[in-house]
């Protein structure tokens, strides 16, 4: 009878220790699914969110556009710009574009984020070369420059509009 009630004792000991093992076993499996999923469930969110912030909130002026100079005495010069998205950026765009007629030349190159719909602000370096402007005297704008439009979105210009000599020069960005 000993021996008999040892061995039942030690079935349900050994029964009773390998189901408590097991079922801890099962509910670290179950809390690594949820926080895993949770986890999975944050990045999709996430990302849904970055996509929204970088979507442009105007419209998109990658590409190139046509980019024009004129002065009061002088015919108007005709360039072209290119606008970069930069990846990420809402509204952010490199933006480098060159006029070239004769010994005239602009060029600008920099930054150009879009504020509003009629406004876009440029940070770089407008440099320009005009020989009815002190004979050609090098002339460059450096900093932050508002473009503005009147024409509902059509033609962008340059609101910094008096040259080194004084004159008022007529940058404008066609989209």
């Amino acid at each position: 009878m000993k021996k008999t009630l040892v061995i039942a004792i030690a079935g349900i000991l050994t029964f009773s220790c390998s189901k408590k093992e097991s079922q801890k076993a099962d509910v670290k499996a179950d809390s690594t699914k949820i926080t895993d999923s949770v986890n999975a469930e944050r990045v999709k969110t996430n990302d849904s969110i970055k996509a929204l912030n970088s979507k442009n909130r105007f419209k998109d002026f990658n590409g190139a556009h046509q980019f024009f100079y004129q002065n009061d005495s002088s015919p108007r010069y005709s360039g072209s710009v290119n606008f970069t998205r930069i990846e990420d950026e809402r509204d952010h765009y490199t933006l480098s574009g060159n006029i070239k007629s004769g010994k005239n030349s602009v060029t600008l190159k920099g930054i150009m984020m879009v504020v509003s719909p009629k406004h876009m602000n440029f940070t770089g370096e407008i440099t320009q070369s005009i020989t009815d402007n002190d004979n050609g005297k090098l002339y460059t704008r450096k900093g932050t420059k508002t473009f503005m439009s009147k024409d509902g979105g059509k033609t962008y210009r340059l609101q910094d509009m008096v040259n080194g000599s004084g004159f008022v020069d007529y940058i404008d960005i066609q989209y």
